[in-house]
This record gives C-alpha cells, structure tokens and sequence, in this order.
C-alpha cells in the first residue's frame, strides 16, 4: 500500500478522529475545519468517479457527470481494479446501509 509510507502516529490519529465521528453533521463540521473547499471536492469526486465506473458508465459520462478529469477517472479506475478494493468495500456499505448515513446530531 503507498500509505504504508506514512504510516505513524499522526495518521492514526486522523484516521481514529474520523472514525469518532457520529454523523453527517459532524462530518461536515470536522471536514469544513480539516480541507479547504476544493479538498473536500476532490475527495468527494473521486468517491463519485469510483461509483460511476463500478455502474460501467464511459470516461466520456463520467467526466460530464462530475467534472473529473481523464486523469483523476484513470488514477480512480486503476485503484478498482489493482487497489486494496477500499472503493468498493466503502459504496457497498454506504448502499447496504443507507440509514446509516444521518444528519442528526
């Protein structure tokens, strides 16, 4: 994994802070003071991207779609087929389990 590379620590402790998080609201709250704007719009794009591809939609949709560059569509695509399966593992959660995902506070 090219994360091993930052493996430590500081990492553990972003990942555990995430993981701490109860909701929707406060993901929007933790996300709004950790990323800029276009951070938090990339992530989500790429998750969207992941999606796309995984429904077999054309790089030509996709780019439409999301406004994702060939780039970001090839660096996503390569991540399915070769990754660690995270994409997949994180949308058939999140579509297994939509009720999971609450705004409440």
């Amino acid at each position: 994994m090219q994360i091993d590379k930052l493996r430590g620590k500081e990492l553990d402790q972003l990942f555990n802070a995430i993981l701490s998080l109860k909701n929707l609201e406060e993901c929007y709250q933790f996300f709004d003071d950790l990323c800029t704007i276009n951070e938090i719009q990339s992530l989500s794009q790429r998750l969207e991207v992941a999606r796309l591809l995984r429904l077999g939609a054309t790089y030509h949709k996709i780019e439409t779609e999301t406004g994702a560059s060939t780039a970001t569509i090839s660096r996503v695509k390569r991540c399915l087929n070769y990754g660690n399966d995270a994409y997949t593992l994180a949308l058939d959660r999140v579509h297994e389990n939509p009720s999971d995902v609450s705004t409440q506070k």
